[in-house]
């Protein structure tokens, strides 16, 4: 009442009574509706109007009494207040008319709650048409729906039905209505039917009806075209419209599937380029509303894209926007596109310095700030902070109050639809990965999750898990059609943004969201989309140009460029510039590779690709492990760095590491694609390496040496495709690349040794091989400097890891043996160093099947030519190798037959015979035998040092070692090693070179008995034959029992023999040592002088222990079966198989035949003589005869005379050989020393064996003496004629030079002298020997004897002579005895003639004596005469009966002749006394006459001799006188010569002596013949009285006294008939 008096004050009163009643809830339904109807009065006076406003405000808010009718009038009066044409009171109520109808709202909200527990929900109306029948609903529902239902007949400018009294409304607060009620209150329609009735039959059409402006307009199209005028586009509806449009599509979009595929196709439509400028830039907004919720998205890509009819809605809306933002930049932006004239030139003045000056560069004083924009073919657009990321803040959606399109800055649309692709990339890859990351919990996978942006909070409670997989197969099939329905329009503008940027946080976001999308396609498997994605971040670094920005003058680049190299390509062209955006995009690249390594694939490929460019660029060099560090190697001046960069390079390099570090958490597969990538870019690079020797990009290399390094515990899985590439670039022909090659397999190697695998890897064999497989395989590249490495390698795997190494030594020692002679020193130096470390430290840990392969890599040092001191000391390795076998035995022999074992099981399953070299042999003699045989192969070396090691290796190795072999096994060594040795070492020295060699390399001087390769040849073949020898020798009782032993001695001699034959001293000489040695063999003891043991090595006294004990090196220890065993094997355990001597004659005939075969060869003179005739050396000859004595020793009993004459021929031989004028001062004595060469003694000492052995030998043996002598008597004979040796002219010694080769004949004389001693000696003990009696020895002794004999003073040398002379009268004191015992049998009968001859030569030599012999020797020497008449008075004459008349009648001449002087004249007077040989005379005559009258003449022989002698004797008498008196005569008054006086004297008194003896004598024995003679003489003597000499005349007197006795008176002749 009291507002009914409109009077304001009390209306005020009032009211604010009203309103207090109301707050406190005391208002009926009817008091309200009482009110309403007060206040709608009170309106229409237009009375406190905002006090109305506030009471209804009130009245609504505080309870629900106002219902129906009264609150639709309620709400009208609102209506209508807001139509007002005061302001304020229209903006408060248009403020209430939003506050009523939320409160109209949110009562249904609250009665839906209150009766959510009561009651079901009701059933569904079906098809209700009467949009009155609201039956169904609850009274504050049924308000809501009126009140909306009238709103949208409002909007519609249609009739309201429930808000009656309505007079007038506008769309836009309609519009803002509708939102504000769709927008708040979304459950109210989702939960009741008829209100989602509404939305979808009044709602939808509305807003597409006035949307149709819109979407007919074309701007810049001409009206004329139309047929009938187009609405405009009016903003304020526009975009309230798409405000509600938003709502919907974001609230009920699950109940208007259709209505929403209007909706947005409608949006995408906005977005034409031909729409006004503001329209695209709400339609963007919209858009953007809609791409930061990825929930939706997903709904529109299951709804629409997935349904096969239907339009592909999301795919749309992103190609949508990618188009927009490439119109944006194709036409260019004229700021503010709206429909006034005088805009539309501002094209011309907004853009027109952009080619000239970047607009986007805002003077400021002296300096520049760069606005972040994006600048693409001229277009500038700068870019505007327009939303926080994530978050959909509209600009334009937002101005509800202007009713002009608003002026839209430039760049704002490009910034939102930016902003729009970097939300949805966000949202979508967010909300998939987040899913993804849940399916993979829940099923439980084992594979890691990369590390991945977090995942949605929301996380969807887990259903059960069977369901699982199928609902993963749904939601996985609308992930993958999610990503490829906006992968294509994305990357487009993205790329297409990532071209223009020129801001760095823009830049960051563009690959941000490219390298999200990427890592997401890789998680799904979609392979295209994701290479396409990385290939565009690759392009943006733009790998795929031969440049990355080429630098020109004209570049408007405002990045700020960084470094600046040249490409890595073939042909290099210019130069790149590497911008800082290059650089973003390589840490973009980096992360991705780091991050989503396991989902890159085959994308691996691309991303290497670039990160290798960048590394070649920047310069970055791999280091150790294959981290590459900065550091450049000398490239040309084409690279600069700023230090921007070069502050960055430490961190890119660290990044670059860690990326691969990160490859351990791959999966398998993901690894083998980064393997597979890093080997094809390897490729590359090494292609493009080839044929130059630029520096390589080493970058793929370095990866993977680093990939393989983290890698290691599963190192199996890529061993072989890393390796198998790592040795490709191994043989690369670059050097730098191949040095990385080999520095990464070789730093993996060893990498993978010492990692600590599981099981380690002692236990898994087949990974240490797989690990050491590569090392062996570089042995087959050629590279000197990759083999240094592989040695390295092994000889730090030695160091480190050599006690374990196990199976994989055949791989490690085939890697030293691999290199051969060519290839250089130090590697040959290299590898054997590793050789050296393996046998001095482990050789006790490698398998022992492995010492074979120790063995013969060994050799192969040996054999190398590269380094003599190598050579030797590998021959001192296998020494070291012998030596520990023989200490570690046992273990060895044990281990090896396990294996052998072993081996024969698998051969026999196979079916195969088992093949190792010397098969049949247990498998440790095998090792010796291949020891042997290496050492054998060296001593034929054609270095002499690397020989002599070798020989002497071997044979000490064989001799210290040898009875730790099976017996069996000693034939393999004598046949296949020793004399397979001496065969080879024979050919080579037979065929080696005569030339004099110079020096020995450098400033070594060789000595001369070297200096020809034949001459060292000659030292080699001294040793081997030595050495095999010795062991025949030593190893006697092994070989014996050998089967073969005979044929195995004939060719030990037989090589021998062609040693002892070579033309080659220093070999001949040592074979005949060898020889020596063979012979002093003993043949083997019986059992009862056998000792219990043969020496034990190197000890020469036998070891005798109970169970046998050897002791070597130290060491002592039980042996079974070894040594010990095995001589007893021989010995004691077993009788010892005894060699009957038949057999061991055998062996020594063989011996006896090789050693004449030697001495005929080597002492047969050579035919042709020239300079270069080879004749043998004296120590060879000599050590050659010496043989003979030992050898006959074994062989005398069946001594034949042929023997003997064989025998004969080589001593004749061998003395006969002269000496070099060279050697002859080594040799011989001097001349005037009478003392033997030892050559001749040694024949000397032969002979003597012989005539011992003879003389107590068998009567068959006794027959050799003859021989014996013919062969002295032939050495006695050189005293006078020395033995010719062939043609070859030997010169006296005194006249030899010593430097020229010429040949010197010996001195005999001693030798004879000393043959004819004995043969002296030997005719005293043996004349009486038939043999030598019927051989006419004797007479073969005086025929030789006669030789010097007759001589005398023209011998050589005086002794000879003398000797001769006395060993004559030896002899025969000895020989005539026995002469005249067989005087009958006639055998001596020609030795008498041969005598008297010899007498006859002797003592009337026809030799003067040298002028210069003194009267002493003359005296002597005519002592010797005499001596020899004195033999023939004691020893022939007695003895006249039994001797042939005509040799005593020759005795008797001849003493006659040396009774009566007949010297020569050249005497001087004092010495005619002495030189007349008186005392000669006088036994001569004395002898004579004492013959003459032996007065015991018992035979008619002695008789025949005295006569013989007288009538001799007269003779010579007559002769004297007469010659005298014709002299005397002659001479006058001269006196004679002394001499002739003297024999006249002389003859005078053997007159006198003769008459006085033959009156003594019987006068029977005086023939009257004689007396005749005697007194013949008288008429002569009486003639000598004239003579002046008082001498003569008293000698004269004496003489012719004794003629008184003839002066007889002549008697009756008859007496002197009778007589």
């Amino acid at each position: 009442m009291g507002c009914g008096t409109k009077e304001p004050k009390i209306t005020q009163i009032c009211l604010a009574a009203i309103q207090r009643l109301m707050s406190h809830e005391v208002v009926s339904e009817a008091a309200a509706g009482n009110i309403i109807n007060m206040l709608w009065q009170l309106m229409e006076n237009s009375l406190e109007e905002l006090k109305l406003l506030q009471t209804v405000l009130v009245l609504l808010t505080t309870n629900t009494v106002v219902h129906d009718e009264a609150l639709s009038k309620a709400i009208v009066l609102c209506f209508r207040l807001h139509f007002t044409k005061d302001n304020i009171t229209n903006n408060t109520a248009a403020a209430t008319v939003r506050q009523v109808v939320t409160v109209v709202f949110e009562r249904v909200v609250a009665e839906d709650e209150r009766y959510k527990d009561a009651i079901d929900q009701p059933v569904p109306v079906q098809g209700n048409s009467n949009r009155r029948s609201v039956s169904t609903l609850k009274p504050c529902a049924k308000d809501a729906y009126m009140l909306f239902q009238d709103l949208c007949q409002l909007v519609n400018a249609d009739a309201p039905y429930w808000l009656v009294g309505m007079t007038e409304m506008t769309r836009t607060f309609g519009l803002e209505l509708l939102e504000s009620v769709l927008n708040d209150f979304p459950q109210v329609f989702l939960q009741h039917q008829e209100f989602s009735f509404l939305l979808k039959e009044r709602v939808c059409p509305l807003v597409i009806k006035l949307f149709s402006p819109n979407i007919k307009f074309r701007q810049g199209s001409s009206t004329s075209s139309s047929p009938a005028p187009v609405e405009k586009p009016y903003f304020p509806i526009c975009m309230r419209l798409l405000r509600v449009v938003s709502v919907l599509i974001k609230q009920f979009y699950s109940l208007l599937v259709t209505e929403c595929e209007i909706f947005l196709s409608l949006l995408v439509k906005f977005l034409d380029a031909d729409k006004p400028q503001w329209l695209r830039a709400v339609a963007v907004e919209s858009i953007h509303r809609l791409c930061v919720q990825p929930q939706l998205l997903r709904s529109f890509c299951q709804s629409y894209d997935m349904k096969q009819h239907s339009t592909k809605v999301f795919r749309d809306i992103v190609n949508a926007l990618g188009s927009f933002i490439q119109s944006l930049f194709l036409v260019p932006s004229t700021g503010n596109t709206s429909t006034t004239p005088n805009q539309t030139g501002s094209n011309t003045s907004g853009n027109t310095g952009s080619a000239q000056t970047n607009p986007g560069v805002l003077g400021m004083g002296g300096g520049a700030t760069v606005l972040p924009a994006f600048e693409y073919r001229g277009t500038w657009i700068p870019i505007l902070n327009v939303t926080v990321q994530g978050s959909a803040k509209a600009t334009y959606l937002e101005m509800l109050d202007k009713v002009e399109p608003p002026t839209i800055p430039e760049g704002y649309a490009m910034s939102v639809a930016f902003h729009c692709l970097l939300d949805l990339v966000r949202g979508i890859t967010t909300m998939i990965e987040g899913e993804l990351g849940e399916a993979e919990i829940v099923s439980q996978t084992t594979t890691e999750t990369t590390s991945l942006p977090a995942q949605s909070s929301e996380q969807q409670d887990l259903q059960s898990v069977s369901d699982q997989s199928e609902k993963e197969l749904v939601s996985r099939a609308v992930w993958e059609e999610m990503v490829n329905a906006c992968w294509c329009g994305l990357l487009a503008a993205l790329s297409l943004l990532l071209d223009a940027s020129t801001d760095e946080a823009a830049t960051e976001n563009i690959l941000k969201a490219e390298l999200t999308m990427a890592a997401l396609c890789g998680r799904l498997c979609l392979v295209t989309s994701r290479d396409a994605f990385i290939t565009a971040i690759c392009k943006a670094y733009s790998i795929q140009g031969q440049n990355v920005q080429m630098i020109s003058p004209s570049s408007e680049s405002h990045q700020q460029v960084v470094a600046v190299g040249q490409p890595l390509a073939l042909q290099p062209q210019g130069t790149v510039m590497l911008t800082s955006k290059n650089i973003q995009c390589m840490r973009t690249l980096l992360n991705l590779a780091h991050c989503h390594g396991a989902v890159l694939g085959t994308s691996w490929q691309l991303v290497l690709a670039t990160l290798q460019h960048l590394v070649w660029i920047l310069g970055l060099k791999p280091g150790v492990g294959g981290a590459l560090k900065p550091g450049r190697a000398v490239e040309g001046p084409s690279t600069v760095l700023t230090t921007a960069v070069m502050t960055d390079l430490p961190v890119i390099s660290n990044i670059l590491s860690r990326l691969f570090e990160s490859s351990q958490y791959l999966d398998d597969v993901s690894l083998h694609h980064l393997i597979n990538a890093l080997c094809s870019l390897s490729l590359e690079a090494m292609d493009m390496a080839y044929g130059n020797n630029k520096e390589p990009s080493l970058f793929a290399v370095a990866k993977l040496l680093e990939t393989g390094l983290v890698n290691m515990h599963r190192i199996e899985i890529l061993w072989r495709p890393l390796t198998g590439h790592l040795l490709e670039v191994c043989q690369h022909p670059n050097s730098r690349m191949r040095e990385w090659g080999a520095e990464a397999l070789t730093s993996l190697i060893k990498a993978g040794l010492t990692f600590s695998h599981d099981p380690p890897l002692s236990q898994n064999q087949r990974l240490q091989l797989l690990l050491l497989n590569p090392l062996k395989e570089l042995s087959n590249i050629s590279h000197p400097d990759i083999r240094i490495k592989q040695l390295e390698c092994v000889l730090q795997i030695l160091q480190s890891q050599g006690d374990s190494l196990g199976p994989g030594w055949p791989l490690v020692l085939g890697v030293m043996g691999a290199i051969r002679s060519d290839q250089g020193e130090s590697l040959i130096r290299t590898a054997f160093q590793c050789l050296q470390l393996v046998v001095t430290d482990f050789l006790p840990t490698m398998p022992c099947t492995c010492l074979q392969i120790v063995v013969e890599v060994a050799g192969s040092f040996g054999l190398h030519n590269q380094e003599l001191n190598i050579s030797l000391t590998s021959i001192g390795l296998l020494w070291n190798i012998s030596d520990y076998f023989f200490q570690r035995g046992e273990i060895i022999e044990k281990e090896l037959n396990k294996e052998e074992a072993l081996l024969q099981k698998q051969a026999e399953e196979k079916g195969v015979m088992l093949n190792r070299p010397f098969h049949p042999a247990p498998p440790f003699d095998c090792l010796w035998l291949c020891l042997y045989a290496k050492l054998g192969e060296l001593c034929v070396d054609p270095r002499p040092a690397v020989r002599k090691s070798a020989g002497q290796t071997l044979f000490s190795t064989i001799g210290a070692h040898g009875t730790l072999l099976q017996h069996s096994t000693w034939h393999t060594v004598i046949w296949k090693v020793l004399f397979h040795l001496l065969d080879r070492v024979r050919e080579s020295s037979t065929t080696a070179d005569k030339e004099k060699i110079e020096s020995g390399g450098g400033n070594i001087l060789i000595h001369h008995s070297r200096d020809t390769a034949e001459k060292q040849w000659a030292e080699t073949w001294v040793l081997t034959l030595a050495g095999v020898a010795r062991i025949f020798n030593t190893r006697r009782y092994l070989l014996q029992p050998l089967g073969d032993f005979s044929q195995a001695w004939d060719v030990l001699l037989d090589h021998i023999q062609s040693a002892a034959l070579s033309k080659n001293n220093e070999v001949s000489l040592a074979a005949l040592k060898s020889f020596q040695e063979i012979l002093q063999i003993v043949s083997p003891v019986r059992d009862a002088e056998k000792p219990d043991t043969p020496p034990a090595i190197n000890v020469s006294v036998p070891v005798v222990v109970g169970t046998t004990t050897a002791t070597s090196l130290g060491r002592s220890f039980m042996r079974t079966d070894s040594i010990g065993e095995r001589i007893g094997r021989y010995n004691g355990s077993e009788p010892p198989v005894i060699t009957d001597e038949i057999e061991d004659l055998d062996l020594w005939w063989a011996a006896w035949n090789s050693w004449y075969r030697i001495g005929s060869e080597s002492t047969r003179p050579p035919i042709t003589c020239d300079k270069l005739t080879f004749i043998p050396s004296q120590p060879f000859l000599t050590a050659l005869i010496q043989i003979f004595p030992a050898l006959y020793q074994h062989i005398k009993t069946g001594f034949s005379m042929d023997d003997l004459q064989k025998l004969g021929v080589i001593l004749h031989g061998a003395v006969s050989v002269p000496i070099s004028s060279d050697a002859s001062p080594f040799i011989l004595p001097s001349y005037t020393e009478a003392v033997l060469t030892s050559l001749q003694e040694a024949v000397l000492t032969a002979l003597d064996v012989l005539q011992k052995a003879i003389c107590v030998g068998s009567e068959s043996m006794q027959i050799m003496y003859p021989a014996i002598f013919d062969q002295l008597l032939a050495f006695v004979e050189f005293s006078c004629k020395p033995p010719q040796y062939g043609q070859l002219e030997t010169k006296h010694i005194a006249n030899a030079k010593y430097n020229q080769a010429e040949w010197v004949a010996l001195n005999y004389v001693p030798f004879a002298e000393r043959s004819l001693e004995v043969v002296v000696d030997l005719y005293q003990k043996t004349a009486c020997h038939k043999a030598v009696v019927t051989e006419k020895v004797l007479q073969n002794i005086i025929k030789t004897l006669r030789i010097p004999l007759s001589l005398k003073y023209s011998c050589p040398s005086e002794s000879t002579w003398k000797l001769a002379v006395s060993s004559l009268l030896k002899v025969l004191s000895i020989g005539l005895p026995v002469a005249r015992q067989h005087a009958s049998s006639g055998k001596f009968d020609s030795m008498w003639p041969e005598l008297a001859n010899t007498f006859e030569d002797f003592l009337f030599t026809k030799s003067t004596p040298p002028d210069n012999l003194s009267i002493q020797e003359f005296q002597k020497n005519e002592s010797i005469d005499v001596e020899v008449v004195q033999l023939i008075s004691t020893e022939i004459l007695p003895y006249a009966n039994f001797i042939p008349k005509e040799f005593v009648g020759q005795i008797m001449t001849m003493l006659n002749k040396g009774s009566i002087h007949s010297q020569s004249s050249s005497f001087t007077e004092a010495e005619i006394d002495i030189r007349m040989r008186e005392e000669f005379s006088k036994v001569c005559f004395e002898t004579l006459l004492q013959f003459s009258f032996s007065n015991k003449v018992t035979t008619p022989q002695e008789g025949y001799i005295s006569r013989m002698a007288l009538s001799v004797l007269l003779k010579r008498s007559q002769d004297v006188l007469h010659r005298y008196i014709e002299d005397e005569r002659l001479s006058g008054k001269c006196p004679l010569p002394r001499q002739q006086v003297t024999e006249i004297i002389f003859v005078l008194k053997a007159v006198s002596t003769l008459i006085d003896s033959l009156k003594k004598t019987q006068p029977e024995n005086v023939d009257a013949n004689t007396w005749a003679q005697v007194i013949a003489l008288y008429p002569t003597l009486v003639e000598c009285i004239t003579c002046s000499s008082s001498e003569v005349c008293s000698a004269l007197k004496e003489a012719l006294v004794p003629f008184k006795d003839f002066m007889h008176p002549p008697a009756s002749k008859v007496q002197n008939g009778e007589s």
